[in-house]
Parts: C-alpha cells; sequence; structure tokens
C-alpha cells in the first residue's frame, strides 16, 4: 500500500548520498563515503522491526525513514534498544516523540502541529473570502495517523467556527469508496477535509468525480497522501484541480531544492514531498556524523540532539530539537491549479492566491 511513498523516500535519500560523495565524503571521517542499506519495511509495522534487526546486524551507524506512523514507532523502537539514532522522515503521530526515546529524532512536524496550522489556515482563507464555509466532513483513514488527526479536527473545528457533519471513516487499503461518496452526498457539506493515504484519496476523488459530488466549497485536506502529489495531479487532472492542503513541502526558494528536483525528475519520477524530506534527513544525518567526527551511535545521537543544521531544503528554520521532535519544522498550505502545485500559505513564499471557494 506504500510502496510508492518507499520508492520516493529512498530517491530522495539516494540524490542527498551522491550530493555529499561527491562533495567529497565525510571530511572529519578523512573523506569517508556514505553507503545506503535499504530496508523494505513492505508496509508493515513488523517489516519494519525485521529490517532493523537485519541493520543492527550489519552494522548500521543510523537509520532514516518508514513513513507510516506506525512503521515509525515499531521501528524507532526496535532500534532503540541498540542505542541506534533513527531519524523520522515523515510519520506524523505525535507519539513517536513523547516516549522518551533518546535516539528518536523527526526533522518533520508532527500532526499536532501540522492541525494547529491548518486551521489557522482554514480559518484565514475562509475569513477573506466572506466565510462561505461553515459545515464540514471529515474523512480518514482507520490507522493511528487517520483517527488521531479526526480527533484533534473534531476537537478544533468548533471552536473555530465549524460544524462536523460527520467523521467517516475507511481502511486503508480500500478498493470502494462509494459509500463515502454517496455519504458525502446527503450530508452536502460546505467542505470535506480528507487525511488519508494516497491510493484511497485518489479513489475518493475520482468517485466523487464520476457521481458529480461536489462540495459547496472544496476540499481542504490535511496531510494527505494524494493531494500534494504531482502524480495525481498530472493523472487525473480534473479530480485534483482547486484541491487544497496543508502538508510537507520542499522551499522554491532555496536554489537547491530546484537541483534535486532536476535530478529526481531526470529519473522519470513525479516531485513528491517524499522526496524533499528524505534528502533533508540525510543531509542532517550525514551534518550530524560530521560534527560527532565519528561513527559511534553515541556521538551521532548526541550530535543530533544538538543539531542546528540549516542546509535542507525544507520551509524551516536551522534545525532545533526538543525531546526529539525539530521545533524549526513547519508545513504549508497548497493548492492544485491549472495542472500545478502552487504554494498559497505562508505568504511570504506564496506562488499563488488560494482560489476560494472552488469553482
Amino acid at each position: 500500500a506504500l510502496a510508492q511513498d518507499g520508492e520516493y523516500g529512498r530517491l530522495g535519500a539516494e540524490i542527498a548520498i551522491d550530493h555529499v560523495n561527491k562533495a567529497g565524503g565525510i571530511k572529519a571521517l578523512g573523506g569517508a563515503r556514505i553507503e545506503m542499506v535499504f530496508g523494505d519495511a513492505r508496509s508493515t509495522p513488523e517489516g519494519g522491526v525485521a529490517e532493523v534487526e537485519r541493520m543492527q546486524a550489519d552494522g548500521v551507524a543510523a537509520i532514516v525513514g518508514g513513513f507510516a506512523s506506525p512503521i515509525c514507532l515499531a521501528s524507532s523502537q526496535a532500534a532503540a534498544r541498540y542505542d541506534l539514532p533513527y531519524i523520522v522522515d515523515v510519520g506524523v503521530s505525535d507519539q513517536i516523540t513523547t516516549r522518551g526515546l533518546k535516539n528518536t529524532f523527526r526533522f518533520a512536524p508532527g500532526f499536532g502541529m501540522v492541525t494547529r496550522t491548518a486551521l489557522d489556515n482554514l480559518v484565514a482563507i475562509n475569513e477573506a473570502a466572506g466565510k462561505p464555509a461553515r459545515t464540514v466532513v471529515v474523512v480518514h483513514e482507520d490507522g493511528l495517523f487517520g483517527s488521531g488527526m479526526a480527533r484533534l479536527l473534531n476537537a478544533q473545528l468548533p471552536g473555530r467556527g465549524f460544524e462536523v457533519l460527520e467523521t467517516i471513516a475507511h481502511p486503508t487499503p480500500s478498493r470502494d469508496m462509494s459509500n463515502v461518496a454517496l455519504r458525502i452526498r446527503a450530508l452536502a457539506p460546505d467542505l470535506i477535509i480528507p487525511s488519508s493515504y494516497y491510493g484511497e484519496f485518489v479513489l475518493l476523488a475520482r468517485t466523487m468525480l464520476q457521481q458529480r459530488i461536489k462540495p459547496k466549497v472544496g476540499v481542504y485536506a490535511v496531510l494527505n497522501g494524494a493531494a500534494s502529489n504531482f502524480r495525481f495531479v498530472k493523472e487525473f487532472p480534473d479530480a485534483a484541480n482547486h484541491i487544497m492542503d496543508c502538508n510537507h513541502w520542499a522551499d522554491p526558494r532555496k536554489p537547491l531544492t530546484a537541483e534535486v528536483r532536476k535530478a529526481a525528475e531526470a529519473t522519470g519520477r513525479f516531485w513528491l514531498y517524499n522526496i524533499a524530506l528524505n534528502y533533508s534527513c540525510v543531509r542532517l544525518l550525514a551534518d550530524s556524523i560530521e560534527r560527532a567526527g565519528a561513527t559511534d551511535r553515541g556521538r551521532i545521537i548526541e550530535a543530533l540532539a544538538s543539531s542546528t543544521f540549516a542546509g535542507h531544503i525544507m520551509p524551516y528554520g536551522p534545525t532545533r530539537f526538543e525531546n526529539g521532535q525539530n521545533m524549526g519544522a513547519a508545513p504549508v498550505n497548497t493548492q492544485v491549479q491549472s495542472g500545478d502545485i502552487k504554494l498559497i500559505f505562508p505568504r511570504e513564499f506564496a506562488d499563488a492566491q488560494p482560489v476560494f471557494p472552488a469553482v
């Protein structure tokens, strides 16, 4: 179910390793080159744990990745038994960073921060448009990520002036979204807020398009697997048009972003946030090994904990970890417009204005 996310995360890591090695490797270790030991969790926490055990046996210096929250939770816990540094690339569940694991560091924001930012931005967009949106249907995958997101949305939306008509859960993977689409038609909300992985949201969006089901104001996604995904935009442009998302995205102002994107697209792949996040996480790790001056795991953990790394390609400030969470991380808002993904928030680097209500 998560094969695409793994493939694109691996691509970002490979580009980062290539950049570090071509720039002279780890200079504090005499120009030592970074070598990737790749593991496939097979979209399950158990698979992730098995790969950690194999990597421990192979003597790796650190682990990057996991993507899905359940995989990151299990894999980082397994890595903690060996004091093995673990950098989470995406995994948004805040349980990941509240367990007190000294080996675990999340570079990107968790869903608590993303939800607050998403709702702040939604209120601003809605008010600027004359408050056309008042009623909401929340659609979410029924795992750790989606269920946690739904709880936060249900707790915070009423206090911000929105009525939640219903919260609809679906499994991952799902092969049919007809019942969800029909329920949305019956409720006739102003907004749909979906939090799902790629395949499920694409299926829902296509089903709604085929059945001519359209919310009155639009689709405002939060950490959605498809809404900020060029594959979805290119393959299903009509279903994707004007969908908004609050999610991870690379900083378009940084020259290095264009360089990484060019390298990724040269392989025939789309530009996805998985590439940018894994690229940045591997560069963060390389910087920490450089400052540690050793491959000793304890020293790498200390270097990560004190990191002020700014050589990433995300719209963040310098890295600053508190209890394993990068406090400099922040999401952005995107919207699909005319076959492209545009940034609409924060204003300081937005390259388009929001279309709201969607027309």
